[in-house]
């Protein structure tokens, strides 16, 4: 989970319950931290992850600049915090543990996913 507070002074982006955040395939030139409310992480119809407050949407793009892998949803009212490009690379050289926690959360994504492959 992101330490929110590294995030206090920011700007924050309101989204309604049912708002898109970004959609699959769309370029991705943003990632966006949870600080009120849940993001659904859909791939067509099949929810893949709800993100709470303190975790990341969207981090992806910024790494390996491909489009956008799933879509995200605000599933209740939110709060989120919009990182682009500049500000993560600078986030990633001068807090490593923000780079560390991002990489934890891509690795819990991930081990998910396959947990959800081998049970199928």
């Amino acid at each position: 989970m992101v330490n929110l507070h590294i995030f206090r002074h920011a700007e924050t982006l309101d989204l309604r319950a049912g708002e898109t955040v970004f959609e699959q395939g769309e370029t991705g030139t943003a990632m966006y931290v949870v600080a009120e409310g849940e993001v659904e992480i859909l791939s067509g119809l099949v929810v893949l992850a709800t993100a709470r407050p303190g975790s990341v949407v969207g981090e992806m793009a910024l790494i390996d600049h491909a489009p956008r892998s799933a879509t995200a949803v605000a599933k209740t009212n939110c709060k989120l915090v919009a990182v682009d490009q500049r500000r993560f690379e600078f986030l990633v050289q001068q807090t490593p543990y923000f780079a560390l926690e991002v990489m934890q959360l891509m690795a819990e994504r991930l081990r998910t996913a396959n947990s959800r492959i081998a049970a199928a």
